[in-house]
Protein backbone atom coordinates (compact mmCIF):
# COMPACT_ATOMS: atom_id res chain seq x y z
CA UNK A 1 0.00 0.00 0.00
CA UNK A 2 1.45 3.37 -0.98
CA UNK A 3 1.13 6.58 0.94
CA UNK A 4 0.12 9.99 -0.31
CA UNK A 5 1.98 13.26 0.19
CA UNK A 6 0.08 13.88 3.43
CA UNK A 7 1.13 10.53 4.91
CA UNK A 8 -2.24 8.76 4.67
CA UNK A 9 -2.61 5.51 2.76
CA UNK A 10 -3.69 5.96 -0.87
CA UNK A 11 -6.91 4.02 -0.31
CA UNK A 12 -7.99 6.46 2.42
CA UNK A 13 -7.23 9.44 0.19
CA UNK A 14 -9.11 8.08 -2.78
CA UNK A 15 -12.15 7.11 -0.70
CA UNK A 16 -12.28 10.56 0.91
CA UNK A 17 -12.06 12.25 -2.50
CA UNK A 18 -14.80 10.10 -3.98
CA UNK A 19 -17.32 10.56 -1.18
CA UNK A 20 -18.65 13.92 -2.40
CA UNK A 21 -18.37 17.53 -1.30
CA UNK A 22 -17.34 18.69 2.15
CA UNK A 23 -20.71 18.79 3.91
CA UNK A 24 -19.71 21.05 6.80
CA UNK A 25 -18.37 23.75 4.46
CA UNK A 26 -21.41 23.30 2.24
CA UNK A 27 -23.80 23.85 5.16
CA UNK A 28 -21.79 26.84 6.39
CA UNK A 29 -21.72 28.45 2.94
CA UNK A 30 -25.44 28.00 2.38
CA UNK A 31 -26.25 29.39 5.84
CA UNK A 32 -24.06 32.45 5.17
CA UNK A 33 -25.86 33.07 1.87
CA UNK A 34 -29.27 32.69 3.54
CA UNK A 35 -28.39 35.14 6.31
CA UNK A 36 -27.05 37.61 3.72
CA UNK A 37 -30.21 37.30 1.65
CA UNK A 38 -32.38 37.86 4.74
CA UNK A 39 -30.54 41.06 5.72
CA UNK A 40 -30.51 42.31 2.13
CA UNK A 41 -34.27 41.75 1.98
CA UNK A 42 -34.79 43.51 5.32
CA UNK A 43 -32.82 46.56 4.20
CA UNK A 44 -34.26 46.66 0.65
CA UNK A 45 -36.66 49.46 1.52
CA UNK A 46 -33.88 51.78 2.65
CA UNK A 47 -32.30 54.36 0.37
CA UNK A 48 -28.79 53.22 -0.62
CA UNK A 49 -27.34 56.46 -1.96
CA UNK A 50 -23.86 56.66 -3.42
CA UNK A 51 -20.39 56.01 -2.08
CA UNK A 52 -19.90 59.72 -1.38
CA UNK A 53 -23.43 60.29 -0.04
CA UNK A 54 -24.33 57.07 1.72
CA UNK A 55 -27.91 56.45 2.61
CA UNK A 56 -29.15 54.34 5.53
CA UNK A 57 -29.25 51.23 3.34
CA UNK A 58 -25.71 51.52 1.97
CA UNK A 59 -23.85 49.79 4.78
CA UNK A 60 -26.34 46.89 5.17
CA UNK A 61 -26.32 46.37 1.38
CA UNK A 62 -22.52 46.24 1.23
CA UNK A 63 -22.26 43.91 4.22
CA UNK A 64 -24.99 41.64 2.85
CA UNK A 65 -23.21 41.47 -0.49
CA UNK A 66 -19.87 40.65 1.13
CA UNK A 67 -21.45 38.01 3.35
CA UNK A 68 -23.20 36.45 0.36
CA UNK A 69 -19.91 36.43 -1.57
CA UNK A 70 -18.16 34.76 1.37
CA UNK A 71 -20.90 32.13 1.51
CA UNK A 72 -20.65 31.55 -2.23
CA UNK A 73 -16.86 31.11 -2.03
CA UNK A 74 -17.26 28.70 0.88
CA UNK A 75 -19.90 26.69 -1.00
CA UNK A 76 -17.81 26.51 -4.18
CA UNK A 77 -14.78 25.46 -2.15
CA UNK A 78 -16.86 22.71 -0.57
CA UNK A 79 -17.87 21.42 -4.00
CA UNK A 80 -14.24 21.19 -5.14
CA UNK A 81 -12.69 19.75 -1.99
CA UNK A 82 -12.97 16.17 -0.79
CA UNK A 83 -15.32 15.37 2.03
CA UNK A 84 -14.05 16.62 5.34
CA UNK A 85 -15.35 15.82 8.74
CA UNK A 86 -19.06 15.04 8.88
CA UNK A 87 -21.40 17.68 10.26
CA UNK A 88 -21.41 16.97 13.97
CA UNK A 89 -23.90 17.57 16.69
CA UNK A 90 -25.12 21.06 17.43
CA UNK A 91 -23.19 22.81 20.21
CA UNK A 92 -26.22 23.58 22.33
CA UNK A 93 -24.23 24.79 25.33
CA UNK A 94 -22.50 27.40 23.18
CA UNK A 95 -25.79 28.64 21.75
CA UNK A 96 -27.46 28.72 25.16
CA UNK A 97 -24.73 30.95 26.59
CA UNK A 98 -23.35 32.92 23.62
CA UNK A 99 -26.57 34.01 21.92
CA UNK A 100 -28.27 35.52 25.00
CA UNK A 101 -25.14 37.32 26.20
CA UNK A 102 -25.38 40.38 23.89
CA UNK A 103 -29.15 40.45 24.36
CA UNK A 104 -28.60 40.59 28.12
CA UNK A 105 -26.11 43.42 27.64
CA UNK A 106 -28.50 45.39 25.47
CA UNK A 107 -31.38 44.99 27.90
CA UNK A 108 -29.42 45.86 31.05
CA UNK A 109 -26.74 48.39 30.09
CA UNK A 110 -29.00 51.41 30.74
CA UNK A 111 -30.36 50.10 34.02
CA UNK A 112 -27.27 48.44 35.50
CA UNK A 113 -24.70 50.61 33.78
CA UNK A 114 -21.74 49.67 31.61
CA UNK A 115 -19.55 48.01 34.24
CA UNK A 116 -22.00 45.50 35.76
CA UNK A 117 -23.73 44.78 32.43
CA UNK A 118 -20.40 44.02 30.76
CA UNK A 119 -19.23 41.92 33.71
CA UNK A 120 -22.32 39.70 33.66
CA UNK A 121 -22.32 39.53 29.86
CA UNK A 122 -18.71 38.33 29.89
CA UNK A 123 -19.50 35.83 32.62
CA UNK A 124 -22.47 34.42 30.68
CA UNK A 125 -20.45 34.13 27.46
CA UNK A 126 -17.47 32.55 29.24
CA UNK A 127 -19.64 29.71 30.49
CA UNK A 128 -20.20 28.54 26.88
CA UNK A 129 -17.08 26.40 27.08
CA UNK A 130 -17.35 23.12 28.94
CA UNK A 131 -13.69 23.43 29.89
CA UNK A 132 -14.12 26.87 31.50
CA UNK A 133 -13.95 26.66 35.28
CA UNK A 134 -16.06 29.16 37.18
CA UNK A 135 -13.12 30.87 38.91
CA UNK A 136 -11.41 31.43 35.52
CA UNK A 137 -14.68 32.78 34.11
CA UNK A 138 -14.84 35.26 36.98
CA UNK A 139 -11.25 36.33 36.38
CA UNK A 140 -11.87 36.68 32.65
CA UNK A 141 -14.98 38.78 33.29
CA UNK A 142 -13.12 41.07 35.68
CA UNK A 143 -10.27 41.55 33.18
CA UNK A 144 -12.59 42.20 30.22
CA UNK A 145 -14.63 44.66 32.29
CA UNK A 146 -11.54 46.46 33.59
CA UNK A 147 -9.92 46.68 30.16
CA UNK A 148 -13.12 47.83 28.44
CA UNK A 149 -13.86 50.44 31.10
CA UNK A 150 -10.33 51.82 30.84
CA UNK A 151 -10.46 51.96 27.04
CA UNK A 152 -14.02 53.10 26.36
CA UNK A 153 -14.73 55.24 29.40
CA UNK A 154 -11.38 56.76 30.30
CA UNK A 155 -9.20 56.65 27.17
CA UNK A 156 -11.92 57.37 24.61
CA UNK A 157 -14.15 59.35 26.96
CA UNK A 158 -17.39 57.84 25.68
CA UNK A 159 -20.40 59.34 27.46
CA UNK A 160 -22.10 56.44 29.20
CA UNK A 161 -22.90 55.70 32.81
CA UNK A 162 -20.53 53.27 34.46
CA UNK A 163 -23.19 52.33 37.03
CA UNK A 164 -26.87 52.74 36.29
CA UNK A 165 -29.96 53.77 38.24
CA UNK A 166 -30.87 50.17 39.17
CA UNK A 167 -27.90 50.01 41.52
CA UNK A 168 -27.94 51.91 44.82
CA UNK A 169 -24.38 53.26 44.54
Amino acid sequence: MTTSSNGRPESAVSSAASSGPDRSDMVAGILLMLVAAFFAWQSSGLRIGTTLRMGPGYFPAILSGLLFLLGLITTLKALRSPAGEPVGTIAWRGMIFILPAPVFFGLTVRGLGFVPALFFTSLIAAMASQRMKFHWALLLSVLVTLFSTLVFSYALGLPFRRFGPWLPL
